[in-house]
């Protein structure tokens, strides 16, 4: 097994994120396999053997990439449940969050979506990740009372799918975010489902 490369110094530490923030464009623009080692560490500034003494391989940074993006919107998103209260707040606030992520982050559907052709286990773990923090805090809400009772976990990939094709249909193929009556409807629907009225009693 290949020993971890980890930074030591705060210097260290800031090169690593400079070469991941230079892979995320390569990958992101090029897709894994036209990136190469040469032209992430073109963008990012550095020597090609200072790539080395952070990372072994480009599937190495490729799969730490996918790895810190999840970690980082899994963050983004644990802000909006510190910020707001009621669950369908939170949903709503949620959903902008991640489309605002994907806005910032133009690479994100190729660079996750090739992980499975890559590294699966990195794949995996992003969205399993994702959903199992989601499975938790509707599981809480629905305790509290806020939700309807219902099986969480199917729940929290449902609602992922939501912000996953809208961030396609609108942050990637059209480069911009969704008006607010895209997230409008959307949330309308998770609200009441789309059920005529008289069939929800």
């Amino acid at each position: 097994m290949l020993k971890n490369l980890t930074p030591v110094t705060p210097r260290g530490e800031a090169t690593r994120r400079k070469l991941l923030s230079a892979a995320e464009v390569e990958f992101g623009v090029k897709g894994f396999h036209n990136a190469s080692v040469s032209s992430i560490t073109t963008h990012a500034g550095v020597g090609q053997g200072t790539f080395y003494l952070y990372f072994h391989s480009k599937e190495e940074i490729f799969s730490n990439l996918v790895r810190e993006i999840g970690h980082n919107l899994r963050q983004t998103i644990a802000k909006v449940e510190v910020e707001q209260h009621e669950r369908l707040d939170i949903e709503r606030r949620s959903l902008e969050a991640f489309l605002n992520f994907a806005q910032e982050h133009p690479g994100l559907f190729r660079i996750v979506q090739e992980a499975q052709f890559v590294d699966d286990e990195a794949f995996r773990d992003y969205y399993e990740r994702l959903a199992g923090a989601y499975c938790q805090a509707l599981t809480r809400a629905t305790a509290r009372g806020e939700l309807l009772p219902g099986d969480a976990e199917v729940r929290a990939w449902s609602l992922l799918g939501i912000g996953h094709f809208l961030g396609m249909r609108y942050c990637l193929w059209n480069r911009r975010m969704p008006e607010s009556h895209i997230v409008d409807e959307a949330m309308q629907m998770i609200h009441y489902g789309i059920a005529p009225r008289a069939e929800m009693h």
